[in-house]
């Protein structure tokens, strides 16, 4: 594939104090006809992410309508599985005004450094607030998916919602210091609120050099098929890039990661790391909205496809 990289298209300037820093893991819906919302994830000053979101102009995704002044969710009370961050990964426009959020949130812990475990918020007003469907996770921790079960991404079918996420049990060390181990693991559900307590290992960590895979995304495919565009945890990195794989059927992947040919940038924002490429068709044209370095410090990004 060949992109064309179209540069930086939102950062915050640091004057809402619940985002000051960061557009993490930047999550496209076509709102309507004229305009893109992109659903982002941003930091106060002692880096506690609250999501919000970025309006762009489906004529010209890099140009910003509007940006939301108030944060969509705030934390959870203290003991939750949310108190100390939250991070959409997907949004599901229902119809009548009506959308799902999955998101992430992040549960420091004492003997292991945090949890990740998928909760789920519901809009009503067409994504202008959320109210949590419940305090407890959706995704909860089980025997087989015991510190992480987050990063879920959820299409919607006809009579079931599939949901594809990032799920493990381990941690490894990297240069002193713990990192988590997960892979990408595929459930269903009848109504989007409850999961099967374990999925099904879609792509494992296989590598010597990669320790777990960022927020996957998954689109249908022209003439049949699918698409799943994901992040790779490098471990002589220190950093994730981007992955690619292709399936017929959503459950059976093919990696295909050097085929995707979105890298990293010399001397720019992305210059160090390149991660959650999140894909939308806008009129034909597929974009990807992406972060850089340091998990989006400097805001999302948008590149376009040139030619497969």
């Amino acid at each position: 594939m060949r992109w064309q990289k179209l540069g930086l298209v939102y950062g915050p300037d640091g004057s809402m104090p619940w985002a000051t820093s960061h557009a993490m893991v930047p999550t496209p819906i076509r709102l309507d006809p004229s305009t893109v919302r992109v659903f982002i994830t941003s930091c106060d000053r002692h880096g506690i992410g609250r999501p919000g979101f970025v309006d762009v102009s489906a004529s010209d995704p890099r140009r910003v309508l509007r940006v939301s002044d108030t944060p969509l969710l705030d934390l959870g009370i203290p003991g939750t599985f949310d108190e100390n961050g939250l991070l959409t990964c997907s949004v599901i426009d229902l119809g009548d005004r009506h959308m799902y959020m999955y998101y992430v949130g992040f549960e420091l812990g004492t003997k292991i450094r945090y949890r990740l475990l998928s909760g789920l918020a519901i809009s009503t007003d067409g994504g202008e607030s959320f109210q949590r469907q419940s305090s407890t996770p959706i995704l909860e921790r089980s025997a087989s998916e015991l510190f992480f079960r987050g990063g879920p991404y959820c299409l919607r079918g006809d009579d079931v919602f599939r949901l594809w996420y990032v799920a493990g049990s381990q941690w490894t060390e990297l240069d002193g210091k713990a990192m988590p181990v997960y892979d990408v693991r595929y459930v269903e559900s009848a109504d989007g609120i409850h999961w099967p307590r374990e999925g099904e290992v879609q792509i494992q960590v296989s590598k010597a050099d990669e320790h777990g895979f960022g927020r996957p995304c998954v689109i249908a495919k022209p003439g049949g098929g699918y698409r799943m565009f994901y992040s790779i945890r490098r471990r002589s990195l220190g950093a994730y890039r981007m992955g690619y794989a292709e399936s017929s059927d959503g459950r059976q992947w093919t990696r295909m990661d050097g085929r995707l040919g979105l890298d990293v940038t010399p001397g720019s924002f992305d210059s160090d790391a390149i991660m959650y490429a999140a894909p939308l068709d806008i009129d034909g044209v597929l974009y990807v909205f992406y972060n850089g370095n340091d998990f989006g410090r400097d805001g999302f990004a948008v590149a376009r496809l040139e030619s497969e």
